[in-house]
């Protein structure tokens, strides 16, 4: 894959994980804390599900310029409400760049997992870091379920965050990483590779998204099944779109 775990956060970037580990979350919900230094006012991303007790680790690091959300799964924003709440109604930030408290937030839309997903570029100093929420996970791979989530534009979110090379990555589930590019890349392959896959079992006559995890996934932990089945409904819809628009079979896929 290349890229590596960090040894070590930024000293403006703090880590406080949520007690909700779980298949589809691995160690819990990474909520970021970030505060310039020398900063009265950080703030804070992805406060995660509705946990009084973790909620409190995180006003304890307060004051907040404002929340700010990745997208909108429960295990990300369930919490937010009840953190605005405990902090005084600290806003739940929206607008496409924050300049602030020591910080240069830029907020890059990346559609896929969701339709609503962003990443944070985050700047401080000379280091400049991507917190991925769910787009890219620090360890696995991204689930894209339909009808909230879309290959298409899940691709198209990827390729555009292969640009920011040697950026520090910050995901919602996993450790940090060294490189948003590298990890981009690595999940651009993982899914033209899959995508061959499905494709060959539609070949077999896999039509439905169950008959293409039987083919494809057939040693799949039955606890995340249903996560698979998702992702191969994505991905047939991605394929016969595909189909239909150039009226042959799915070719293209060394375009993606």
């Amino acid at each position: 894959m290349g890229g590596a775990a960090l040894d070590g956060l930024p000293g403006w970037v703090t880590l406080l994980r949520a007690p909700n580990p779980g298949p589809m979350t691995l160690d819990g919900t990474n909520t970021w804390v970030l505060r310039a230094p020398g900063e009265e006012f950080g703030f804070v991303i992805d406060p995660g599900p509705l946990d009084e007790g973790h909620l409190r680790k995180i006003a304890e690091h307060g004051p907040f310029r404002a929340i700010l959300i990745t997208h909108g799964h429960h295990d990300h924003v369930e919490g937010a409400p009840r953190l605005s709440e405990m902090l005084g109604a600290t806003p739940i930030a929206t607008g496409s760049e924050i300049k602030s408290d020591g910080l240069d937030i830029q907020v890059l839309p990346t559609p896929g997992h969701t339709a609503d997903s962003v990443c944070f570029l985050v700047e401080s100093g000379n280091v400049r870091a991507m917190f991925t929420g769910d787009t890219i996970l620090g360890r696995g791979t991204t689930v894209v379920a339909a009808p909230d989530g879309d290959l298409g534009s899940y691709l198209d979110s990827l390729t555009a965050l292969t640009a920011y090379e040697s950026v520090l990555m910050f995901p919602g589930h996993g450790p940090a990483q060294d490189d948003v590019a590298v990890f981009a890349r690595f999940y651009l392959d993982h899914r033209r590779e899959r995508l061959a896959q499905v494709e060959a079992a539609m070949a077999r006559g896999a039509e439905t998204p169950e008959a293409v995890v039987d083919l494809v996934y057939p040693d799949i932990d039955p606890a995340v099944r249903f996560a698979a089945i998702f992702s191969a409904k994505a991905q047939l819809d991605y394929l016969r779109h595909k189909n239909r628009e150039s009226g042959t079979r799915a070719d293209g896929l060394d375009r993606l």
